[in-house]
């Protein structure tokens, strides 16, 4: 009884502190009109066009080798805009389809020495950087004189385009061409700093 005759009598005490505190702590009006005129002035980052990087990112038939492509420092390149980089990109059915994964590299003709986790690691990581770099050019190409030659970011390694006639005169150039072991060009992206291109094969590194 003594208890509830207490709460009675103390609580209107601790509903006016608590109101109290909450007049303090609430921001005063000018810095609520500060605060607006700073949301209203800000304006957000925007580009004319979407990177490489950001093409890739929303085509999921391309996920795997973007994939792929994190694990290495080409992938900055990507999202640079003052290069243009042409992009051959396997779909992932194409990928999926290979005997051998990117990371695993080719058959060894000598038999294999058991590896440390950490040789296996570094091996890989070359695999995979051999493979992603295969699958760029490092400029503009034009495909409406074929065939033709570009050369890749992998040392060494070029890319020819020769024409077909399974398509129609009014097509894209790139829809009338094909890659020189025969994988078709499916479609085109262009970004702020390149061109993707989505292919139904891959590129041997090898």
């Amino acid at each position: 009884m003594r208890l509830s005759h207490f709460l009675v009598f103390i609580l209107p005490f601790l509903v006016s502190a608590s109101l109290d505190e909450q007049s303090v702590l609430s921001s005063p009006p000018n810095m609520q009109d500060q605060q607006g005129d700073l949301d209203a002035g800000y304006t957000p980052l925007t580009r004319p066009q979407p990177t490489l990087a950001d093409l890739l990112t929303i085509e999921p038939s391309a996920s795997i080798y973007y994939s792929y492509a994190r694990e290495t420092q080409l992938s900055l390149e990507f999202d640079t805009a003052n290069q243009y980089l042409t992009l051959l990109v396997p779909t992932n059915r194409a990928v999926m389809a290979l005997t051998r994964k990117p990371h695993q590299g080719p058959p060894s003709a000598v038999p294999v020495i058991e590896l440390s986790e950490q040789q296996f690691d570094e091996q890989s990581k070359r695999n995979v950087h051999r493979w992603v770099s295969a699958h760029i050019i490092p400029s503009h190409i034009s495909l409406s004189n074929v065939p033709v030659t570009y050369d890749t970011m992998l040392e060494g390694k070029s890319v020819t385009f020769i024409p077909t006639s399974e398509t129609g005169r009014d097509s894209p150039d790139w829809a009338r061409v094909v890659l020189e072991d025969g994988s078709r060009i499916i479609s085109m992206k262009e970004g702020m700093n390149g061109v993707l291109y989505l292919i139904d094969g891959t590129i041997d590194p090898y």
